[in-house]
């Protein structure tokens, strides 16, 4: 293990998260007006449609296949004895279309944000970062996918899986990274620019579930003219 690796893996990630966490405080304090999706919806509905279902459902059966393939031990998978080649097939069939959905549709949300005179006018520095980091993170995972489609190629549960959920308990082993394939190390490292422009962008959004709507109370109309 070298200084670089030591400082990808080992120091960065306590920066990148030290600015995600605080950086979420820091504007939920100042601005919490301005913490929403800032939807641009209404200036353009027709061409957002297909783009954003197509990149939302994606993402959300992507976020899932992570959570299964990162914070689930492997031991728990042997436990159940869904062996190696079990869990890679399942990966790669719905991971790869979920991947592929999710960067379609960034695709056609980034070419509606450049082409669409309104949207583009109202699009701020935060939108166009988080496009370019999302293309990178998208692209650079669906890359790695493909380039490990061989069932027994590189296991990510045994390298990445423990490094991540190792950075959790401060049991950091950045010798875990070094091995990592380079398609790989992007798809991490991209991610560390969308952590840390997250909570200064729209991205916020995604903490805010509309949990207090469901407990408020009926808004009640009344007609101001009443009939005999």
């Amino acid at each position: 293990m070298n200084l670089i690796d030591l400082l990808l893996w080992g120091i960065f990630p306590y920066i990148v998260l030290t600015i995600f966490i605080g950086g979420h405080i820091y504007r939920y304090q100042r601005d919490q007006f301005g913490w929403s999706t800032k939807s641009s919806e209404f200036l353009d509905k027709k061409s957002i449609k297909i783009g954003s279902q197509l990149f939302h459902w994606g993402i959300l059966i992507v976020f899932g296949g992570h959570f299964l393939g990162l914070i689930v031990p492997v031991e728990l998978y042997n436990a159940l004895g869904i062996s190696e080649h079990m869990y890679h097939t399942v990966a790669l069939v719905f991971g790869i279309p979920a991947g592929i959905a999710a960067f379609v549709g960034l695709i056609l949300l980034y070419y509606r944000r450049f082409t669409v005179k309104r949207v583009r006018a109202t699009s701020s520095k935060g939108d166009w970062a988080v496009l370019f980091f999302l293309l990178i993170v998208i692209g650079s995972g669906i890359s790695a996918t493909f380039a490990n489609i061989d069932a027994h190629g590189f296991d990510y549960r045994t390298t990445i899986a423990p490094w991540l959920r190792g950075l959790f308990v401060f049991h950091v082993q950045p010798e875990l990274m070094a091995s990592v394939p380079v398609w790989f190390k992007i798809h991490v490292s991209a991610f560390y620019g969308i952590a840390v422009v997250w909570p200064f962008t729209r991205l916020v959004h995604v903490f805010s579930l509309p949990l207090r709507y469901m407990r408020r109370n009926y808004v009640v109309y009344r007609s101001r003219t009443r009939k005999a």
